[in-house]
């Protein structure tokens, strides 16, 4: 998981975006210091959590209104598929298929959305983990004030990198960023999550770095210290600090974090809508038993990735969900006060113009598909009602193949008949009479005709 965040960075597209957002903390940085003469970076992922969700409210408006009318359309979508269960031949399939082209006309919707919205916000979300969990590489202030140890390390100590190297190495609580190599440009990112003990033990490789760390070290921790905890720490590695000496306050402090990410998180998904629960193996009951257990998953995977990445995290994780409680609770009674007949009519009005900006194009596809549809149904009852009327005409068709027979028959006896004695079709005219039986008498009496 740790591996994952911390090569987002590096992902296309995600990068970019990465790098947009980087921008944004690196100007609440600049803005709090031109402000208050001083950084906080608790309040930095704070003013950055409310500025981005803030402006992906648009689309979560829309994602809950096509949830509300999902959970409208859902039983008579259901019906549907109930209808046509275990059907897979291609005029079944297309008819369902027709069917509920209707079901989403009649509400203004489509298959796809209510994930669209969610799909968008994606890419924004993987990129907003690297920004937060490594705030040196994209803040230059946060980046400035550990210049100054950097510099001393690289005077006393010309193999700096590999004694920092072996000094991480095996920590988890430091190297967590996805196999980022200890360098010039990276040194701040793991600075950045030392803790008082750490740099003690660090003193111990480096002695002559102490004064320096000591004289910068009040105005670091006034950057990383938020309400007593440090943003660049994990939980856990306090947890397990401060139960050593069992110490009550630092263990409280230690586990705010995580447990206010899932507090909040179980609110933000208790207010999501969901769908209708179905009985008991009818189409759709196993999608409720999903979000239902969604519902207490999601509150404990956020405890977990509270305790174990660092606290800025998990503050991000905590003031995200609390924002979405926020903007959900607004939300709710936003559309509570709109009737449902007004929020199809709005939700079909949008379909509309939608068509209208495809073109004659998208119109033409549908009368088709429509026309192709009736085209296999009509074709389908032609072929049914060609086979009954064959099961009921088959006696009939027996007769009637009989006498055509008969009538051929007549005619090449007639043929053969009138042929002249001692000729070849006289000859054939006698052996078929002698293979019917009939008389030498009868063939002597017509001979001498």
């Amino acid at each position: 998981m740790y591996g994952v965040v911390g090569m987002a960075a590096n992902w296309p597209i995600i990068g970019q975006i990465a790098i947009l957002l980087g921008f944004l903390m690196n100007f609440i940085s600049d803005a709090l210091y031109f402000l208050f003469g001083s950084r906080n970076i608790g309040v930095m992922i704070i003013i950055f959590t409310v500025i981005i969700f803030t402006a992906m409210l648009p689309l979560t408006i829309k994602q809950q209104k096509n949830a509300k009318l999902t959970q409208v359309m859902n039983p008579e979508i259901q019906k549907i598929q109930k209808k046509y269960a275990g059907k897979k031949d291609q005029a079944t399939m297309a008819k369902q298929q027709e069917e509920m082209q209707v079901v989403y006309a009649k509400y203004g919707t489509s298959p796809a959305g209510g994930c669209l919205p969610a799909l968008m916000q994606m890419p924004i979300f993987f990129a907003l983990w690297p920004v937060i969990q490594n705030i040196p590489r994209y803040v230059a202030g946060v980046r400035d004030m550990y210049t100054p140890i950097v510099e001393r390390m690289m005077e006393y100590y010309p193999d700096w990198e590999a004694i920092l190297t072996n000094f991480v190495d095996g920590r988890s609580e430091l190297n967590i960023l996805g196999g980022m190599e200890m360098g010039a440009d990276t040194v701040t990112s793991f600075l950045f999550r030392f803790q008082d003990v750490t740099w003690q033990e660090l003193f111990q490789e480096m002695p002559r770095i102490e004064n320096t760390v000591e004289y910068y070290m009040p105005a670091i921790n006034r950057m990383n210290l938020f309400m007593g905890i440090n943003m660049g720490e994990t939980p856990l590695a306090m947890f397990q600090y401060y139960w050593a000496s069992f110490a009550i306050g630092g263990i409280l402090l230690a586990v705010f974090i995580p447990f206010a990410a899932g507090i909040t998180q179980f609110a933000s998904v208790k207010l999501q809508p969901t769908p209708q629960q179905q009985p008991e193996g009818q189409v759709g009951s196993s999608i409720g038993g999903s979000m239902k257990a969604m519902t207490y998953m999601m509150p404990l995977f956020s405890v977990f990735m509270g305790f174990t990445l660092p606290a800025g995290m998990g503050l991000y994780w905590a003031i995200s969900a609390l924002v979405r409680v926020v903007q959900q609770l607004l939300i709710n009674a936003k559309l509570k006060k709109i009737p449902l007949e007004e929020l199809i009519e709005q939700s079909r009005a949008k379909a509309a113009k939608k068509r209208e900006k495809k073109g004659e194009k998208g119109s033409k596809l549908q009368e088709l598909a429509k026309i192709s549809t009736r085209h296999i149904e009509e074709k389908k009852k032609e072929e049914l009602k060609k086979q009954g009327e064959a099961k009921k005409s088959g006696k009939n068709s027996t007769t009637a193949e009989k006498e055509d027979k008969v009538v051929k028959e007549e005619k090449v006896e007639r043929k053969i008949s009138n042929a002249k004695p001692g000729s070849l079709a006289a000859r054939a005219n006698l052996v078929s009479r002698y293979n019917s039986g009939q008389s030498l008498s009868d063939q002597g009496g017509e001979n001498d005709e």
